[in-house]
């Protein structure tokens, strides 16, 4: 059953804060303890954060914890979270705390299974995620009846040799309108068939983004690029110092030879007897 709307502001929250103060330099333990006293007691969140403590204990991670708790977290939810937290991986443990933040924004805005199955598989695609285990843990979410989990498992076999968009398109309401009765259940609106329709054969990234534009689907996050000047090495600022000092010098020297007299100490005149 879907959780109270409540719960998931305060798990929206919970996302976005942690993300934000995971740079003041605290521990995550202490992060979690002091997140767990701001959130409301009367949601579940608390007991879960509780959890998740223990176990970052144990394990290091939230991702365990989570998919322990699937009553409460979504398998995606718990997926988006392991991901993050491979050591190899490529995928910021920052930016799967604001997907999962922007997905509990919109559930608590009332999601619908067409909006949600499309964020969280442009979270896949954009991500390079993987394909196959993350359209398991979105087909375990409990938002979505046996017709969609059935679909979800045919995306699952055929992406990649079959466009997105057409997989959209032929079980929209628009196909059915055109095409007559279809054997399968419909699962988007005429809407969704119609952008679907249009961006057939084109990367599936300007679908993602022309169904945000038109019906408002929540979009995900992209990282931020970093500041290149925070990571510039002081050792390499020194050899460039160096390097435009040694130019300086072959410049003097072309315009009619170097004056030494700057390098020479002088030395201080005499003092009197």
């Amino acid at each position: 059953m879907p959780l109270d709307r409540e719960e998931y502001v305060e798990q929206a929250y919970f996302f976005r804060t942690l993300r934000e103060r995971m740079q003041q330099g605290m521990s995550t333990q202490e992060l979690l303890h002091a997140i767990q006293q701001e959130i409301l007691a009367t949601t579940r969140l608390p007991y879960a954060l509780d959890f998740m403590s223990s176990e970052l204990r144990m394990t290091g991670g939230f991702a365990t914890a989570m998919a322990k708790m699937p009553h409460y977290f979504t398998p995606f939810q718990a997926f988006v979270i392991a991901e993050g937290e491979k050591a190899e991986g490529k995928f910021d443990f920052r930016v799967g705390l604001q997907v999962l933040q922007r997905e509990a924004e919109y559930r608590a805005a009332a999601a619908t299974p067409q909006g949600l199955f499309l964020y969280q598989f442009e979270t896949l695609c954009r991500n390079r995620l993987g394909y196959d285990r993350g359209l398991d843990a979105i087909s375990g979410d409990e938002i979505y009846d046996a017709n969609w989990r059935e679909w979800i498992q045919i995306v699952r076999r055929q992406v990649g040799f079959i466009d997105l968009a057409d997989l959209v398109y032929i079980r929209s309401e628009l196909y059915r309108t055109t095409r007559g009765e279809v054997e399968k259940s419909v699962l988007f609106g005429e809407k969704e068939g119609r952008i679907a329709l249009a961006n057939r054969r084109k990367d599936p990234l300007y679908l993602f983004a022309a169904l945000a534009r038109h019906l408002g689907y929540p979009t995900v996050p992209r990282p931020t690029p970093e500041d290149s000047n925070r990571n510039t090495i002081p050792e390499m600022q020194r050899r460039l110092e160096r390097f435009e000092s040694r130019i300086k010098l072959m410049e003097e020297e072309l315009r009619g030879g170097i004056n030494l007299a700057r390098f020479t100490v002088k030395e201080p005149p005499p003092k009197n007897p």
